[in-house]
């Protein structure tokens, strides 16, 4: 089978989040299964000035593309990496420049990269029996597909997955015509209007064949008013080509027996004097004094999604406990801004990273005692399972795949709890917890068994890659 995977980013090229992780991670998977599986990607700035892979990368053709007046081409290059191909879509006007997303013109930005995909699955001699296209980005890629009558797409079935519900893709109903060379009756009859404006997400509800979300409880926070930011109404009508498939992880780059960048490697029948090593050494590199408290860490966007919003009285009451904080990321300015007067509070007992870094995001899970997730919402989440994977104890609150991922100790089930967890956005709730959180942790043997629960789990991607192969075929 052809799959192609249309997304915005991928590892390991670019990456700013769950989303690049998925997309490479289940095409690998399914790679190793025997597709033929390809990614079609935008060849970034940053993709440009990596020294990995990218020598490699040699040009196989260009297609040109007409947005209105504006006549651009895309040069195509190819990179085969674990069994994957990948095409990388060139154009200095659109690309050339550092960040992802966030300026004025991404809405013409995607709709180039998408119509220039569309028209290197002929130009390539890639046609797919699949195109799983992913969020907002390449989100209008169906309705294209199908509104022009393409001849050569005409056996070729769509897949959406849905990872961040809060992007829509919503711009002007004149980029419509505009961008997409589409008639406004599409508008006027509501197929692609959304909230007064034409929504790039809501098209790929209405044109796939199927939808997909990251979680099985987030599918059905989905389909309700409060969870949905507004796609309920839409979701609701496809409801039945509507499933929640639970991401997993890439076991090969997060593992604590092999992994390179820890100091010391671990299993689950041997971990304690380990993780030890990692956490002593971890602490002493930034500064942090007492080896004897717990140690809590989080990689994340700092932005409200991520709970930062509720977290400060739960770092307070940590620090002021004596124990430790480490937190890796960026995000909104005042939220880093708050990081940075508490660890000027607590210099002997929190330590930030503002930005990201691959290498200390692994000695970050493989030190850390507890990880801390409040997420308003969140879809799926790789952070609780790659804590998890290297006996890293996640504290998340019980939305979305947080829910189906971490068990929280209740105190009667010892034998298979895996983390803490709390249901309410607030604050004090999120406080309180760390109450039960650090009983837990003083008490040895019980906290021992709950971190061997965590290093025994299977976050692999097999299992959720043969459900979307089995998906895949249930529509060709």
């Amino acid at each position: 089978m052809k799959i192609a995977m249309v997304a915005s980013e991928a590892n390991p090229l670019i990456k700013t989040g769950g989303l690049g992780d998925v997309v490479y991670s289940l095409s690998k998977e399914l790679a190793k299964l025997g597709e033929d599986v390809a990614i079609f990607l935008p060849f970034y700035e940053s993709i440009k000035r990596k020294g990995t892979f990218i020598n490699e990368a040699r040009y196989v053709g260009e297609v040109s593309v007409n947005l209105s007046w504006r006549n651009e081409v895309a040069s195509i290059y190819r990179l085969d990496i674990d069994g994957i191909k990948y095409f990388l879509f060139d154009n200095q006007r659109y690309f050339g420049r550092d960040r992802l997303y966030g300026d004025f013109d991404d809405g013409e930005r995607f709709a180039f990269f998408t119509i220039a995909v569309i028209f290197a699955f002929n130009a390539l001699n890639f046609i797919p029996n699949v195109v799983h296209i992913h969020d907002w980005q390449p989100g209008m890629l169906p309705c294209v597909a199908r509104e022009w009558n393409l001849d050569y797409l005409r056996n070729t079935k769509y897949i959406l997955t849905i990872h961040n519900p809060a992007f829509q893709g919503m711009m002007p109903r004149s980029c419509l015509g505009d961008f997409y060379s589409l008639p406004d009756y599409l508008y006027d009859d509501g197929v692609v209007r959304f909230k007064d404006q034409l929504s790039t997400l809501k098209s790929a509800i209405v044109y796939s064949d199927k939808i997909t979300t990251v979680s099985p409880n987030h599918r059905r926070e989905l389909l309700t008013p409060e969870g949905s930011m507004g796609l309920n109404t839409i979701l609701s009508l496809r409801e039945f080509d509507f499933m929640g498939i639970l991401n997993g992880i890439d076991v090969d780059e997060f593992n604590p027996e092999t992994d390179k960048r820890i100091p010391k490697n671990f299993s689950k029948d041997s971990f304690i004097e380990q993780k030890k090593i990692n956490k002593d050494k971890f602490l002493t590199n930034h500064g942090l004094v007492d080896h004897d408290k717990a140690l809590f860490s989080m990689v994340s966007r700092l932005t409200w999604q991520k709970g930062m919003d509720i977290i400060y009285p739960t770092l307070v009451k940590i620090l002021s406990l004596g124990h430790n904080v480490f937190i890796l990321g960026s995000g909104e300015y005042h939220y880093e801004q708050m990081l940075e007067d508490l660890r000027r509070r607590f210099p002997n007992n929190m330590a930030i990273f503002i930005g990201y870094n691959d290498d200390l995001a692994h000695e970050v899970y493989a030190a850390s005692d507890l990880f801390l997730m409040p997420s308003l919402f969140e879809p799926c989440g790789i952070g609780q399972m790659i804590a998890q994977r290297y006996g890293t104890l996640p504290v998340v609150r019980l939305t979305g795949g947080l829910y189906d991922t971490v068990i929280p100790y209740d105190g009667s089930n010892d034998s298979y709890a895996n983390g803490f967890g709390f249901y309410n956005n607030d604050a004090n709730d999120f406080a309180n917890l760390m109450d039960h959180v650090l009983g837990v942790y003083y008490n040895k043997d019980l906290f021992n068994h709950l971190v061997k629960n965590a290093l025994s789990l299977d976050n692999s991607w097999e299992k959720s890659a043969r459900e979307y192969l089995d998906l895949y075929r249930s529509i060709i």
